[in-house]
C-alpha cells in the first residue's frame, strides 16, 4: 500500500461548521488507511494549512473534510495548485454541488426533477413566498452541509425567523416546498452506483442530531423499492452526478413528492463517513467492508 500510494494526508476538522462530523470521519478513515498499511499522517486542517502542507513530503491526499472550506472547490483548487492529487470531485464539481441554489438552477435548466425554490432576503414577500411553495416550507442556507441552518416554516413569520436562522450560515438562502417524503439517498462509488437506502426519521425532519446521533432514525438498505423504481432512482442519481461533473465517489439525495415522483435535493462530494453515515453503509450492502471503501476511494487519486 506505501509503494502504491507513498505517503498519504489525511485532512479532516478544520473550521466549518461541520467541524464536528469531520472529526469523526477522519478518525474512522485513519484507522482503516493504518489497517491497509497506508503510510499516512492526520492532519487537522485548521489554520496555515497550505503553509503547514509541504512540511508533510505528500504524495496524496484524503479529503475528510466537510462543508465550506473542504468541500466546496476551495482545498481542491488549492491542491491542484500544489500539484498535490486528492480524493473526490474536482474544483469546479464541488464548488458547484455545495451550492444548492446554482445546482438546483442547472437541474431545472437540464429538466431534471428537482423542487421549486424561492431565494430569500430581508425583503422577501413572506406570504407570497409561502403561498407559491404551497405554505409549508424548508428553508436552509444554499452551501452548507448535515442540515446545519435548516427549519421548517408554514407562517410569514416563521419563515422570516426561519431565514434569519439560516443567513448565520451564508447569505444565499433558500425555501423549498416541504416535500411529504419518503427521503432515499443513492451512494456512487468508482462509477459504480449502490444501493439506495430509505431513511426513516421519527424527528421534525432529517436534522443534524437524526444524522449523526439518534439511535431511533431508521436506515432501510436495500430500500424495499421495487426493481423497476430502484432503477429509475439509481439512473436519476448517476445523471445528476454526472451533470455536476462529480467524479471519484460521492451520494446523491432524494425526495419523493405528493404525485410520488423523485425530486433531486442535492449532491454531496465528501459524504459523512463516521458510524451513522450512509456511504459505508450501502458499501457494506453492495459487500464492501469499511476498509475496502476507503481503499476503493484512495484509489480514486491515483
Amino acid at each position: 500500500m506505501s509503494q502504491q500510494f507513498g505517503r498519504v494526508g489525511l485532512l479532516y476538522g478544520g473550521t466549518s461548521s461541520e467541524r464536528e462530523v469531520s472529526l469523526m470521519s477522519g478518525d474512522a478513515v485513519h484507522q482503516a488507511l493504518l489497517n491497509l498499511a497506508v503510510d499516512v499522517v492526520a492532519i487537522d486542517a485548521g489554520e496555515n494549512l497550505l503553509q503547514r502542507l509541504p512540511d508533510y513530503q505528500l504524495d496524496r491526499v484524503f479529503i475528510a473534510l466537510h462543508g465550506p472550506g473542504g468541500e466546496d472547490g476551495t482545498l481542491q483548487g488549492a491542491l491542484e495548485y500544489l500539484n498535490l492529487p486528492y480524493t473526490g470531485s474536482g474544483v469546479l464539481a464541488s464548488a458547484l454541488a455545495m451550492d444548492k441554489l446554482r445546482c438546483k438552477q442547472m437541474w431545472q435548466g437540464m429538466g431534471l426533477p428537482t423542487s421549486d425554490f424561492a431565494l430569500l432576503d430581508a425583503d422577501s414577500d413572506w406570504s407570497a413566498v409561502l403561498q407559491r411553495l404551497g405554505g409549508n416550507t424548508m428553508v436552509k442556507p444554499a452551501a452548507e452541509g448535515s442540515s446545519i441552518g435548516m427549519s421548517r416554516a408554514q407562517t410569514p413569520e416563521q419563515l422570516q425567523a426561519a431565514w434569519l436562522e439560516a443567513s448565520q450560515y451564508n447569505t444565499s438562502v433558500i425555501a423549498e416546498p416541504l416535500l411529504p417524503g419518503p427521503e432515499y439517498t443513492v451512494a456512487i462509488l468508482d462509477g459504480q452506483i449502490l444501493p439506495s437506502i430509505r431513511i426513516e426519521s421519527n424527528a421534525e425532519f432529517y436534522d443534524y442530531q437524526a444524522k449523526y446521533f439518534s439511535n431511533q432514525t431508521q436506515y432501510l438498505c436495500p430500500s424495499e423499492l421495487s426493481e423497476t423504481r430502484e432503477q429509475e432512482l439509481q439512473a436519476l442519481c448517476l445523471q445528476a452526478f454526472n451533470s455536476v461533473g462529480c467524479r471519484g465517489w460521492g451520494r446523491v439525495d432524494v425526495m419523493v413528492d405528493s404525485a410520488g415522483q423523485f425530486q433531486l435535493l442535492e449532491v454531496n462530494t465528501v459524504p459523512g463517513m463516521t458510524s451513522h453515515s450512509l456511504v459505508p453503509m450501502a458499501a457494506k450492502a453492495a459487500g464492501l467492508s469499511f476498509d475496502q471503501l476507503v481503499e476503493k476511494i484512495l484509489e480514486g487519486s491515483l
